[in-house]
Protein backbone atom coordinates (compact mmCIF):
# COMPACT_ATOMS: atom_id res chain seq x y z
CA UNK A 1 0.00 0.00 0.00
CA UNK A 2 0.95 3.40 -0.82
CA UNK A 3 0.85 7.42 0.07
CA UNK A 4 2.66 9.59 -1.68
CA UNK A 5 1.21 13.32 -0.15
CA UNK A 6 2.57 13.48 3.54
CA UNK A 7 3.87 16.47 6.02
CA UNK A 8 6.54 16.57 8.41
CA UNK A 9 8.35 18.94 10.48
CA UNK A 10 9.85 20.41 7.71
CA UNK A 11 6.94 22.61 6.65
CA UNK A 12 3.41 22.58 8.89
CA UNK A 13 3.45 18.67 9.81
CA UNK A 14 3.79 17.65 13.01
CA UNK A 15 6.37 14.74 13.19
CA UNK A 16 9.69 14.25 12.32
CA UNK A 17 10.18 12.28 8.75
CA UNK A 18 11.65 8.93 11.19
CA UNK A 19 8.52 8.89 13.48
CA UNK A 20 5.66 9.14 9.98
CA UNK A 21 8.04 6.31 8.45
CA UNK A 22 7.98 4.23 11.40
CA UNK A 23 4.19 5.03 12.00
CA UNK A 24 3.62 4.16 8.34
CA UNK A 25 5.41 1.13 8.68
CA UNK A 26 3.33 -0.33 11.58
CA UNK A 27 0.33 -0.02 9.42
CA UNK A 28 1.66 -1.65 6.67
CA UNK A 29 2.39 0.94 3.96
CA UNK A 30 5.42 -0.43 1.73
CA UNK A 31 5.80 3.12 0.09
CA UNK A 32 5.10 6.43 0.87
CA UNK A 33 6.58 9.83 0.25
CA UNK A 34 7.09 12.58 2.22
CA UNK A 35 6.10 15.58 0.88
CA UNK A 36 6.49 19.09 2.50
CA UNK A 37 4.73 22.49 1.25
CA UNK A 38 7.69 24.20 -0.77
CA UNK A 39 8.31 27.55 -2.37
CA UNK A 40 11.27 29.56 -3.08
CA UNK A 41 11.76 30.28 0.48
CA UNK A 42 12.17 26.97 1.79
CA UNK A 43 13.02 24.20 -1.33
CA UNK A 44 16.74 24.85 -1.44
CA UNK A 45 16.43 23.16 2.93
CA UNK A 46 13.62 21.15 2.46
CA UNK A 47 14.93 19.07 -0.48
CA UNK A 48 18.66 18.65 1.12
CA UNK A 49 16.75 17.76 4.22
CA UNK A 50 14.54 15.10 2.62
CA UNK A 51 16.67 14.00 0.08
CA UNK A 52 19.40 13.10 3.03
CA UNK A 53 16.64 11.46 5.37
CA UNK A 54 15.71 8.68 2.64
CA UNK A 55 19.03 8.38 1.62
CA UNK A 56 19.71 7.28 5.18
CA UNK A 57 16.82 5.18 5.63
CA UNK A 58 17.67 1.23 6.23
CA UNK A 59 17.63 -0.27 2.78
CA UNK A 60 16.02 -3.11 4.58
CA UNK A 61 13.28 -1.58 5.97
CA UNK A 62 9.65 -2.96 4.69
CA UNK A 63 8.72 0.75 3.94
CA UNK A 64 10.01 2.27 1.56
CA UNK A 65 10.53 6.44 1.75
CA UNK A 66 10.72 8.22 -0.79
CA UNK A 67 11.81 12.02 -1.30
CA UNK A 68 9.41 14.82 -2.45
CA UNK A 69 7.76 17.89 -2.20
CA UNK A 70 4.62 19.87 -2.53
CA UNK A 71 4.94 22.94 -4.24
CA UNK A 72 2.07 25.19 -2.90
CA UNK A 73 0.41 28.62 -3.50
CA UNK A 74 3.11 29.60 -5.78
CA UNK A 75 2.31 32.10 -8.48
CA UNK A 76 2.12 30.25 -11.96
CA UNK A 77 5.13 31.54 -13.27
CA UNK A 78 7.26 29.76 -10.46
CA UNK A 79 5.73 26.23 -11.03
CA UNK A 80 8.29 25.32 -14.23
CA UNK A 81 11.67 26.33 -12.47
CA UNK A 82 11.04 25.17 -8.79
CA UNK A 83 10.11 21.60 -10.33
CA UNK A 84 12.43 21.61 -12.34
CA UNK A 85 14.84 22.65 -9.22
CA UNK A 86 13.72 19.97 -6.89
CA UNK A 87 13.84 17.47 -9.75
CA UNK A 88 18.06 18.32 -9.97
CA UNK A 89 18.03 17.83 -6.02
CA UNK A 90 17.07 14.50 -6.17
CA UNK A 91 13.31 14.56 -5.79
CA UNK A 92 11.09 11.57 -6.61
CA UNK A 93 7.67 12.88 -6.15
CA UNK A 94 6.21 16.49 -6.94
CA UNK A 95 2.97 16.99 -5.95
CA UNK A 96 1.70 20.54 -7.05
CA UNK A 97 -1.00 21.86 -4.77
CA UNK A 98 -4.12 22.56 -6.95
CA UNK A 99 -6.96 24.27 -6.92
CA UNK A 100 -8.48 23.16 -3.38
CA UNK A 101 -12.38 24.16 -2.84
CA UNK A 102 -11.63 25.29 0.93
CA UNK A 103 -8.09 27.79 0.31
CA UNK A 104 -7.63 30.86 -1.49
CA UNK A 105 -5.71 29.44 -4.50
CA UNK A 106 -5.11 31.11 -7.58
CA UNK A 107 -6.91 30.55 -10.27
CA UNK A 108 -4.58 28.69 -13.21
CA UNK A 109 -2.91 27.03 -10.62
CA UNK A 110 -3.99 23.26 -12.05
CA UNK A 111 -2.67 24.25 -15.66
CA UNK A 112 0.22 26.12 -14.46
CA UNK A 113 1.25 23.05 -12.43
CA UNK A 114 0.30 20.62 -14.82
CA UNK A 115 2.66 22.41 -17.15
CA UNK A 116 5.39 21.77 -15.11
CA UNK A 117 7.12 18.31 -14.27
CA UNK A 118 5.06 17.19 -11.25
CA UNK A 119 4.11 13.40 -10.88
CA UNK A 120 0.78 14.07 -8.88
CA UNK A 121 -1.85 17.63 -8.98
CA UNK A 122 -3.11 17.38 -5.09
CA UNK A 123 -6.75 17.94 -4.58
CA UNK A 124 -7.58 19.74 -7.81
CA UNK A 125 -10.93 20.91 -6.68
CA UNK A 126 -13.22 22.30 -9.74
CA UNK A 127 -10.82 20.53 -12.42
CA UNK A 128 -11.50 20.88 -15.71
CA UNK A 129 -11.69 17.95 -18.64
CA UNK A 130 -9.21 20.24 -20.51
CA UNK A 131 -6.87 20.15 -17.67
CA UNK A 132 -7.64 16.43 -16.73
CA UNK A 133 -6.58 15.81 -20.46
CA UNK A 134 -3.18 17.22 -20.41
CA UNK A 135 -2.74 15.23 -17.00
CA UNK A 136 -3.35 11.53 -19.30
CA UNK A 137 -1.17 13.18 -21.89
CA UNK A 138 1.48 13.83 -19.53
CA UNK A 139 1.17 11.15 -17.24
CA UNK A 140 0.27 12.85 -13.93
CA UNK A 141 -1.54 11.62 -11.41
CA UNK A 142 -5.28 13.69 -9.98
CA UNK A 143 -5.21 13.14 -6.54
CA UNK A 144 -8.40 11.69 -4.31
CA UNK A 145 -7.56 12.91 -0.70
CA UNK A 146 -8.85 11.81 2.74
CA UNK A 147 -7.93 15.65 3.92
CA UNK A 148 -10.88 17.28 5.37
CA UNK A 149 -11.89 19.95 3.38
CA UNK A 150 -9.75 19.22 0.08
CA UNK A 151 -12.18 16.02 0.11
CA UNK A 152 -15.26 17.90 -1.09
CA UNK A 153 -13.43 17.96 -4.54
CA UNK A 154 -13.16 13.91 -4.77
CA UNK A 155 -16.27 12.95 -6.26
CA UNK A 156 -15.81 15.86 -8.95
CA UNK A 157 -12.08 14.65 -9.85
CA UNK A 158 -13.26 11.07 -9.95
CA UNK A 159 -16.13 11.60 -12.68
CA UNK A 160 -13.65 13.93 -14.09
CA UNK A 161 -11.18 11.43 -14.47
CA UNK A 162 -13.62 8.61 -15.65
CA UNK A 163 -14.50 11.14 -18.81
CA UNK A 164 -10.75 11.34 -19.94
CA UNK A 165 -9.05 8.49 -18.78
CA UNK A 166 -6.55 10.53 -16.29
CA UNK A 167 -5.26 8.48 -13.91
CA UNK A 168 -6.18 8.75 -10.08
CA UNK A 169 -3.92 8.79 -6.84
CA UNK A 170 -5.53 8.13 -3.40
CA UNK A 171 -3.48 10.39 -0.93
CA UNK A 172 -3.96 11.06 2.85
CA UNK A 173 -2.08 14.32 3.16
CA UNK A 174 -1.29 13.34 6.48
CA UNK A 175 0.04 16.19 9.03
CA UNK A 176 -0.83 14.70 12.12
CA UNK A 177 -0.63 10.91 13.84
CA UNK A 178 -4.36 11.19 13.91
CA UNK A 179 -4.26 11.74 9.91
CA UNK A 180 -2.36 8.71 9.19
CA UNK A 181 -5.07 6.07 8.87
CA UNK A 182 -4.97 2.42 7.59
CA UNK A 183 -4.64 1.53 4.40
CA UNK A 184 -8.22 -0.02 4.56
CA UNK A 185 -9.35 3.69 4.97
CA UNK A 186 -6.94 4.56 2.84
CA UNK A 187 -8.71 2.51 0.27
CA UNK A 188 -12.19 3.92 1.22
CA UNK A 189 -11.88 6.91 0.26
CA UNK A 190 -11.98 5.93 -3.43
CA UNK A 191 -15.16 3.92 -2.46
CA UNK A 192 -16.43 7.41 -1.16
CA UNK A 193 -15.62 9.47 -4.13
CA UNK A 194 -17.61 6.51 -6.75
CA UNK A 195 -14.96 4.40 -7.38
CA UNK A 196 -16.15 1.12 -8.52
CA UNK A 197 -13.99 -2.00 -6.74
CA UNK A 198 -12.35 -2.41 -10.27
CA UNK A 199 -11.48 1.09 -10.67
CA UNK A 200 -9.83 1.30 -7.40
CA UNK A 201 -8.12 -2.16 -8.67
CA UNK A 202 -7.20 -0.44 -11.08
CA UNK A 203 -6.01 2.79 -9.59
CA UNK A 204 -3.58 0.82 -7.62
CA UNK A 205 -2.34 -0.83 -10.79
CA UNK A 206 -1.28 2.33 -12.31
CA UNK A 207 0.50 3.43 -9.16
CA UNK A 208 2.32 0.77 -8.81
CA UNK A 209 3.58 0.47 -11.88
CA UNK A 210 4.79 4.13 -11.89
CA UNK A 211 6.66 3.35 -8.58
CA UNK A 212 8.58 0.45 -9.88
CA UNK A 213 9.59 3.13 -13.14
CA UNK A 214 11.21 5.36 -10.11
CA UNK A 215 12.79 2.94 -7.61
Amino acid sequence: MYDLHIHSLLSDGALLASEIARRYEEKGYTIIAITDHCDYSNIKAVTQAIVEFCGQWPKKSALTVLPGVELTHLPLEQFQPLASFARKQGIKIIVGHGESPVEPVIKGTNKAALMADINILAHPGAITKEDALVAKEKGIFLELTARRGHSQGNTHVAEIARATGAKLVINNDAHTPENIISAAELRNVGVQAGLSESEINRLYTAEKEFLENIL
